[in-house]
């Protein structure tokens, strides 16, 4: 009879769960269920999120403006999956980057999803696109046009990949069970247990015009996870009574990434800005100094002129004697002499009266001046 009486018990059990489980909806909402929660949408913060805007807040007070830079790819370079939820690591870090640049206040150009703009310029090149499409075919300058060098461009670029992700690098746990030793009578247990992984990204810091890698930033970030398990069971009058209960937590793998990467890109703006790092972060979190721009913010480089030749001595002046020049006369540079032509045949003009009445040393008895061909003849 109890056997009886326990099977109805179950049958009722079954058919109340099934009407939970009706696929019937609100007219109301139109909905099956209610989705549970409600929490708000919330800002996506990291704890660099606000260093990142201090970065900004220090360049505006010092009237500094960061260079034009852009994002590439930054890929999942870890090869983990998972056979149920695919990939592990997330595979938009290359937009955490834009976010933590935004933060910062870099300007910024768009280089992961030129597919509109492309689109758009073909238009406008065809004359198809208008900024003013209800006033199709009224105007023939209806069309937006197209202009050389709209197009911002960057001066440096940021590209890397996630390149790490390691499990368990630490684990520990404890397992305790306590309780009579007859098959009737308490028994209870315990178990608790935590593990550490971490995650790494590589970044690099790209000069657009030249192609020169000028800066890289490697950064990881710890990940914990905790679990606590506790139960009790016990034969009560031949009844089995089972209680276990338990909770774990695990840090978000994407919220690492994201960190790691607002990080990395931390050391990128401070030397753009030619900030201090430590000028919106603790000392202990600056890092290696040996990464920083050297490139942005080294000194100019001093140009060192090339040594002059060396200066020869004069020649020692003749000694004065009855022939030796006056030492403030100096000869004149000699003239090249160069033959007439072959067929010259002076001129009667060619004669000079003026060199008939002068002195016999004024003019030689017969000159050839280069390039001018005249014949000149006098004396005596």
């Amino acid at each position: 009879m109890n056997r009886f009486r326990s099977g109805v018990a179950l049958i009722a059990a079954a058919a109340v769960l099934g009407g939970c489980a009706s696929t019937a909806y609100d007219p109301q909402t139109g909905l099956y269920a209610r989705p549970s929660g409600g929490a708000p949408a919330t800002d996506n913060e990291t704890p660099y999120s606000e260093a990142l805007r201090c970065l900004a807040s220090a360049a505006s007070e010092a009237r500094r403006v960061a260079p034009r830079l852009a994002v590439g790819d930054i890929a999942d370079l870890t090869g983990r999956r998972d056979l149920q939820t695919g990939r592990i690591v997330s595979q938009g870090a290359a937009l955490f980057a834009v976010t933590a640049l935004t933060r910062a206040g870099v300007p910024t150009v768009e280089r992961l999803d030129p597919g509109v703009s492309e689109i758009e310029r073909q238009y406008a090149q065809s004359h198809l696109l208008s900024d003013t499409p209800e006033q199709a075919g009224q105007s023939r300058e209806n069309f937006r046009p197209v202009y050389a060098g709209e197009i911002a461009g960057s001066r440096y670029y940021v590209v890397g990949g996630v390149t790490e992700l390691n499990y368990n690098i630490r684990s520990r746990g404890v397992d305790i069970a306590a309780g009579a030793v007859e098959i009737v009578g308490a028994k209870g247990g315990f178990t608790g247990s935590d593990y550490v992984m971490n995650v790494a990204i590589d970044l690099r810091l790209i000069d657009t015009i030249s192609q020169e890698v000028v800066a890289t930033a490697s950064y990881q970030k710890q990940i914990v996870g905790h679990e606590i398990r506790a139960g009790v069971f016990n034969f009560m009058g031949g009844t089995l009574f089972d209680l276990t209960a338990g909770g774990s937590a695990m840090e978000p793998v994407q919220l690492a990434v994201r960190t790691a990467v607002e990080r990395g890109l931390y050391d990128f703006v401070a030397d753009l800005y030619s900030l201090p790092r430590d000028r919106c972060l603790a000392s202990a979190e600056v890092g290696d100094p040996s990464l920083l721009v050297r490139r942005l913010t080294a000194p100019p480089a001093v140009v060192v002129a090339p040594e002059p030749p060396p200066v020869l001595a004069a020649a020692p002046a003749p000694a004065a004697g009855p022939y030796a020049p006056p030492p403030h006369i100096h000869a004149p540079a000699p003239r090249p002499y160069t033959l007439p032509p072959r067929n010259y045949t002076p001129s009667p003009q060619a004669y000079d009266p003026a060199s008939a009445t002068s002195a016999p040393s004024a003019r030689p008895r017969s000159v050839i001046e280069p390039g001018s061909w005249r014949l000149r003849t006098g004396g005596r």
